[in-house]
């Protein structure tokens, strides 16, 4: 990553700024799908798991 950007600083320096927003708005956008991923789809799984062992265990 220290060498890209050292890269980009010496051949256009002016992108600079540009690489780090894209880095940054990439970054935001995983984060939002990894959130919306694990609460549609993994957590909930998770939950009846737990549920229904808290369940069984009362029986």
């Amino acid at each position: 990553m220290i060498r890209a950007i050292c890269l980009i600083k010496n051949i256009m320096p002016q992108l600079v700024p540009f690489y780090f927003v894209n880095q940054v708005t990439f970054g935001f956008a995983v984060l939002l799908v990894m959130l919306y991923l694990f609460s549609k789809y993994i957590l909930p799984k998770y939950l009846e798991l737990f549920l229904t062992r808290t369940f069984i265990t009362k029986l």
